[in-house]
């Protein structure tokens, strides 16, 4: 019964914070219009680098127990 209660809980979790994070790449996305903003090839990089090292991150924990190896970002 714990693990059928461990699953039901992943799904709950899993399915607001993937679509809180998809929302959030969204918002992220919307900085690369050049009409509202002004920002330099290297700041784009910078973001592009870090939410990619997330994601490897991710993929990593999923495949793998253990470490998180999280930085914050800052530009």
């Amino acid at each position: 019964m714990a693990t059928r209660n461990k699953a039901e809980k992943f799904i709950e979790l899993a399915n607001k914070r993937v679509n809180k994070a998809l929302k959030d790449l969204q918002l992220i996305s919307n900085l690369s219009n050049r009409q509202n903003y002004e920002f330099t090839e290297e700041q784009a990089k910078k973001i592009v680098k870090a939410l990619q090292q997330e994601i490897d991150i991710i993929k990593q924990n999923f495949q793998h127990t253990g470490e998180t190896g999280r930085n914050d970002f800052r530009l």
